[in-house]
This record gives C-alpha cells, sequence and structure tokens, in this order.
C-alpha cells in the first residue's frame, strides 16, 4: 500500500490496513474487481472501511454492520444526473451478490444538489480526494484506490484515529446533526468506540493535509 498523503502514516498501520482489506468479503472483490469499475479518480472510501477496521478491532466478522459502499469519483467533463446514475447501476450489477448496498457519487458535481439535501451551499470539489477531507469524521475520511498490485491511500486525518475506534467529528462541512445520526447508528453496532462530543476540542485533532490535493 502505498500513502498518497505528505504526513505519512505509521508503516506497519498501513501494511495492517491492506490486510484487513483483503480480508473483507465486501471489500477485497472490489479491490480485485477494480480494472472493470472503469471510473475516473475512482476511489473506495468512508464508512466501509472505517467499520471493516472496527470490526478488526473488536472481534466481529468483517462484514458484520457494514450496510453499504461508497465509491466516489471525479469526472468534470459530465456533471449530469444521468451519467452518475447509469455508472451507479452498472456498478451495483457487477456486485450484486455481495449483500450491501452500493452508493456511487461524482463528487464534481455534489455542490449542484449538497444544499437541496443538506442545505448550505459548498464549493465545487476540485478532485475526489479534495472531497475526502470534508468527510464528516476523521476515522471515516478514508480512501483506497487500487493501483497494479499497491493500494493508493488517501487519509488526510491520518489513520491515529481509524485503529484507535475513535469517532471525531471533522466539522469542514457537517453540521451537528448529522454527525449525531451517524453516531446513534455506530454505537448501536459497535458500542466500544470513543464518541468525542461535537463541542470538544480534543488534543490531537488536526486540519486535514492540503498537500492530498496535489496530483
Amino acid at each position: 500500500m502505498i500513502c498518497d498523503d505528505h504526513a505519512e502514516p505509521d508503516p506497519s498501520g498501513v501494511v495492517r490496513l491492506k490486510r484487513i482489506i483483503m480480508a473483507s468479503p465486501i471489500l477485497a472483490p472490489i479491490v480485485r474487481q477494480w480494472q472493470a469499475i472503469a471510473l475516473p479518480d475512482c476511489w473506495l472510501v468512508a464508512g466501509a472501511i472505517a467499520q471493516t477496521v472496527w470490526n478488526d478491532a473488536f472481534g466481529f466478522e468483517p462484514d458484520y454492520g457494514v450496510k453499504d459502499v461508497d465509491l466516489v469519483y471525479f469526472d468534470g467533463s459530465d456533471l449530469s444526473e444521468d451519467a452518475e446514475a447509469d455508472h451507479a447501476a452498472r456498478i451495483r450489477h457487477m456486485f450484486s451478490g455481495q449483500g450491501v448496498s452500493f452508493d456511487v457519487k461524482n463528487e464534481a458535481r455534489v455542490h449542484l444538489w449538497y444544499c437541496r439535501k443538506f442545505g448550505g451551499e459548498i464549493v465545487p470539489y476540485t478532485s475526489t480526494r479534495h472531497a475526502i477531507t470534508t468527510f464528516p469524521t476523521t476515522a471515516t475520511a478514508i480512501g483506497v484506490q487500487p493501483t497494479g498490485s499497491e493500494l493508493l491511500l488517501s487519509a488526510p486525518f491520518g489513520l491515529a484515529d481509524l485503529f484507535g475506534a475513535i469517532v471525531r467529528p471533522n466539522k469542514v462541512q457537517i453540521t451537528p446533526a448529522i454527525y449525531a445520526a451517524k453516531v446513534m447508528r455506530w454505537r448501536a453496532f459497535w458500542p466500544r468506540l470513543r464518541i468525542v462530543d461535537w463541542s470538544d476540542h480534543a488534543i490531537g485533532w488536526q486540519q486535514p493535509d492540503t498537500n492530498a490535493l496535489q496530483a
């Protein structure tokens, strides 16, 4: 696994993450069929990765509590909803036997609908890695991209919160209500998570590494 961020995580953590991903009956097939996904600047991201790591930490089966998989890509040449929906349908068909839902989003067009769904305008993203820096928590602000025999890693907040089973809000974009809803579900499945309150400015939080935005 190759780290794509400026502040490279501990190599042992990177190796551990790859092992956990490749042991998952949900995530490993996606990695192995990556070439067939064939979307520009595409990354496997967010909750499915974090939840699989939590399962490893707490001794659960790798697929426990994982209800959906997020695949995000960046195609500024086609911002149409129809194109995004066509890609989503194709990928859902590819992995129809997985037993989880697939959420496929073009990060280049998120600014077109974000206000309608969540309230508040956002600036257009410049890449998928830019979008990852805005994900709701530090642990779920993570993405992997298979490249050859390696996995490219984007982890703008590092891996400490992920492996420490710490849920900490990334306040770049989300609201307290969105954070609370995520925490409620996660706590029900993984009660041993360490939840950082929205108002807690705990030592150790850092701004996302903007070097992750570089091509």
